[in-house]
């Protein structure tokens, strides 16, 4: 498949990178400072582009199978981004007349299994410290839900930096219960994974171990 990735020097959209070229992907990474992107391969194509204009970008997910995108707020100072910019990016898609969208939220954005009080709790704890960035991803979730795309939102709880392991639990619509943590190259994994899963086109999707 011909895939174009945003985020791609985060966490997750560089895992998105280098296991999409390992499966023999033909991937464009969208990038701000190419320096920041250190994984290569003979299938890769990375453009410098200014993600506030949707004209910029326009050539950059023209024809394109699917775009993924690891967009979103770092720090809470940065909250408002992942609306932002998904809706340049949404609008650069609509177009070219490409469908097919898998972005990263958290869980905390979609519906919440019953957990004990201890759960509870510490999801309230860092929920009030994130706020902000979870309702900019609540609102980037809106877009997408008003967009003409075939979107996904895949919903991770707290993230690691671990190995890939292939080994997780999806829930559509939902969260798999008293999931507490993901490794991001496993959210890389179940997204690509998804890409040609009709079941999760236009559904949020709970990922955990």
């Amino acid at each position: 498949m011909h895939l174009t990735v945003f985020g791609a020097t985060g966490g997750i959209g560089r895992e998105i990178v280098r296991q999409a070229l390992a499966s023999g992907h033909q991937v464009t990474a969208v990038v701000r400072d190419p320096a920041g992107l250190t994984v290569t391969g003979s299938g890769l194509q990375v453009v410098r582009a200014d993600l506030t204009d949707p004209e910029t970008i326009r050539p950059a997910v023209a024809g394109r199978d699917a775009v993924l995108s690891g967009l979103g707020a770092r720090v809470r100072k940065d909250a408002g981004v992942a609306t932002r910019l998904t809706r340049t990016v949404l609008t650069a898609m609509e177009a070219e007349q490409v469908r097919r969208l898998l972005v990263v939220s958290a869980a905390p954005v979609g519906p919440q299994p019953q957990a004990g009080l201890l759960d509870r709790a510490a999801l309230g704890v860092v929920s009030a410290i994130l706020k902000d960035i979870y309702v900019d991803l609540g609102e980037m979730e809106a877009e997408l839900a008003r967009s003409g795309t075939d979107w996904t939102s895949v919903r991770p709880p707290r993230l690691q930096n671990k190995p890939l392991t292939g080994t997780y639990r999806t829930v559509i619509g939902g969260f798999p219960p008293k999931g507490r943590f993901i490794g991001r190259a496993d959210v890389a994994h179940a997204m690509l994974a998804m890409i040609t899963d009709e079941g999760t086109v236009k559904q949020g999707v709970g990922v955990a171990y």
